[in-house]
């Protein structure tokens, strides 16, 4: 390994981000990566430890820091320590920004015929 950094793409195979090396190029080559903020779109950059990955996956973003260059695609324990996960945790869903409460609350199962015949009744809207 030199020491003047490591390809992105074979970090990402190693620290298990992705299945495989051809995932990693794809990821990079389709904007899905950035390096300390800068859009890449070679799978060639190097990267050094320090280094800040954004890289946006279907399960959502992740923002990794880079610990040490892998040498292997070891265990996932082994993964793990190649980088640091600085991801801000996803907001609670009973969080809601200040002044955008509707008041709505949806009840736990829409009504029966029931209870939709009798709603019409009271609307006016029935056929009884």
């Amino acid at each position: 390994m030199a020491e003047s950094g490591q390809r992105v793409d074979k970090w990402l195979f190693f620290a298990r981000v992705v299945k495989s090396r051809s995932l990693a190029q794809k990821l990079v080559q389709s904007g899905g990566v950035r390096v300390n903020r800068d859009k890449i779109d070679s799978a060639a950059r190097l990267v050094r430890p320090g280094d800040t990955l954004t890289i946006s996956l279907k399960s959502g973003i992740r923002i990794l820091t880079i610990r040490d260059p892998g040498v292997r695609r070891g265990p996932a324990s082994e993964a793990a320590g190649l980088f640091e996960d600085i991801t801000p945790p996803p907001p609670k869903p009973d969080d809601t920004p200040a002044g955008q409460e509707t008041g709505y609350q949806p009840s736990e199962r829409p009504p029966n015929k029931r209870e939709r015949r009798q709603l019409d009744r009271l609307r006016g809207d029935g056929y009884g």
